[in-house]
């Protein structure tokens, strides 16, 4: 079969407009999945041969019949995270870019520490019990939620007083690094054996980042303001070059790894290491996301680090497309779809 024998489709939410982009440059037919109300944007940025609207993104299930009749690539990015449930990807009868056996290890904190640790790559210290806390520490929720309902404890009191708002959510509670925050973007090819540097940036987060724009005095006269960490943006960063041994060393390790914990073939495809960088210039990483993120979006067309690698356009989204094209071309498609 050839490329336009098949449809990649994927979630109108997130970085799908990257993702069908890139697919329809590599010549696939592109199908989106869209939440009623929200086809318009999809219709105006022409990156949808088809949309089907639906009222809840759950009925992606309900349509699998439909989507098996046009040979039917499935990309995840985070709102399938985000919107349902890690068991039911898992009897998903539609063919699936990626490993389905990372998602459990990507949203269970615990698991990914545990990776994260055996890949030898530095994490913030973890407290297991609020008694414990003794510095400032940020306690993040289970799950891939842009940073919502995250919030900063300076001690014991402090976080009790802030975790009454969340009851019944499970929790992890991190010692928070002083540093600049930066994400990875990385694309390792089960094909070709080789990891690529995509990209980086940094998030714009509602209302840390506002806050910083109140002067202190202004800040002593306002009501109480307590800092929240919704992502709405994404800013580019560039790193410094003496960096990329070891921001190439950290994804390495991470895909070795994953092929030893979680399943031979591991994590492939797009993921991205999020941390912060030390004003000692070290990287401590705090959550690993497998598969492609929003930041990314910012690289349509292409990066400093992807341009310089191909030489044209190619977005995280089209480097996914490329490497399904390759895998159909070689007759390996079933090698990296599930």
């Amino acid at each position: 079969m050839a490329v336009t024998d098949y449809t990649i489709a994927t979630l109108g939410s997130h970085s799908s407009l990257q993702i069908l982009k890139g697919a329809k440059d590599e010549g696939f037919k592109t199908l989106c999945i869209a939440k009623k109300g929200s086809e318009k944007v999809y219709k105006s940025f022409g990156v949808a041969d088809e949309i089907i609207s639906v009222d809840h993104f759950k009925e992606l299930f309900d349509l699998q019949d439909e989507l098996l009749k046009r040979n039917t690539i499935l990309i995840p990015h985070g709102s399938f995270i985000a919107y349902m449930k890690i068991e039911d990807f898992k009897n998903l009868k539609v063919m699936y870019f990626g490993n389905k056996d990372v998602l459990e290890w990507e949203s269970a904190r615990d698991l990914e520490r545990k990776w994260l640790t055996n890949a030898n790559i530095k994490i913030p210290r973890i407290f297991d019990k609020p008694e414990d806390i003794d510095r400032p520490v940020i306690v993040k929720f289970y799950g891939a939620k842009g940073g919502m309902g995250y919030f900063l404890a300076k001690d014991t009191d402090d976080f009790y007083e802030k975790i009454a708002d969340h009851i019944n959510e499970k929790y992890v509670i991190q010692e928070y690094i002083i540093g600049v925050p930066a994400y990875f973007h990385y694309f390792y090819s089960l094909l070709n054996n080789e990891l690529e540097i995509m990209s980086f940036d940094k998030r714009y987060e509602s209302n840390v980042d506002s806050i910083g724009r109140i002067s202190a005095r202004d800040q002593f006269a306002l009501k109480k303001i307590d800092p929240s960490y919704v992502v709405v943006g994404n800013i580019p960063i560039t790193v410094r070059e003496s960096l990329l041994p070891e921001i190439f060393g950290m994804g390495e390790r991470v895909i070795e790894k994953s092929k030893q914990l979680i399943s031979e073939r591991g994590l492939f495809g797009p993921f991205c290491l999020e941390g912060v960088i030390t004003p000692e210039a070290e990287i401590y990483i705090f959550e690993i996301s497998a598969r492609i993120v929003a930041g990314t979006n910012l690289f349509e067309p292409y990066s400093p680090y992807t341009y310089i690698k191909y030489g044209k356009p190619m977005s995280t989204g089209r480097r996914i497309a490329l490497e399904i094209k390759n895998a159909i071309n070689k007759g390996k498609l079933l090698d990296i779809v599930c």
